[in-house]
């Protein structure tokens, strides 16, 4: 596969298989201790690479660190203010549906995340594919971690508010 972020997913999975086909434990079975434990070894880094490649932000990531450049996301937190506000405005939102049980404005937070969180994929593809940025994309992976996680925990918030209403 190419050094890329924007990629061909069926290509991705293309590859994978061809991989796993060529290193799958089984294939070694009658080998030495030895051959069954490099092949063991070995479909676990595809396992691994496969799973780094499939997720946008563990791609940009990978790719940035492969740069030199780490994320560093547990001691780098530095955010653009209007980031951290909006942050701050998407946590109200959230608590003010939570406590409403809205399904509306579940909806309207959730169209809106899902527009920055492609908008920033978009961004990534940009600084790390043709500008060869890894500075700035850095800092639009630690954007897309505080967005990918903030999703999740959206997502999990309309599941609790839709699951009282499909039990009643």
């Amino acid at each position: 596969m190419p050094a890329r972020f924007a990629l061909d997913e069926a290509e991705l999975e293309r590859a994978h298989k061809d991989v796993q086909s060529k290193v799958h434990p089984d294939r070694f079975a009658s080998g030495s201790a030895a051959e069954r434990r490099v092949a063991m070894q070995w479909a676990a880094r595809a396992n691994e690479a496969y799973r780094t490649l499939k997720s946008p932000l563990s791609r940009a990531a990978f790719l940035c660190e492969r740069a030199g450049v780490p994320i560093d996301a547990n001691h780098n937190t530095s955010m653009p203010v209007e980031f951290l506000a909006q942050q701050m405005e998407w946590r109200e939102a959230l608590d003010e549906a939570r406590a409403d049980g809205d399904a509306a404005r579940f909806s309207a937070l959730t169209g809106e995340i899902d527009e920055v969180h492609g908008r920033l994929i978009a961004e990534l593809a940009s600084a790390l594919d043709m500008r060869a940025d890894y500075v700035g994309a850095a800092g639009l992976v630690r954007r897309l971690m505080f967005v990918d996680k903030f999703r999740d925990e959206l997502r999990s918030a309309v599941e609790a508010q839709a699951a009282p209403k499909a039990s009643a």
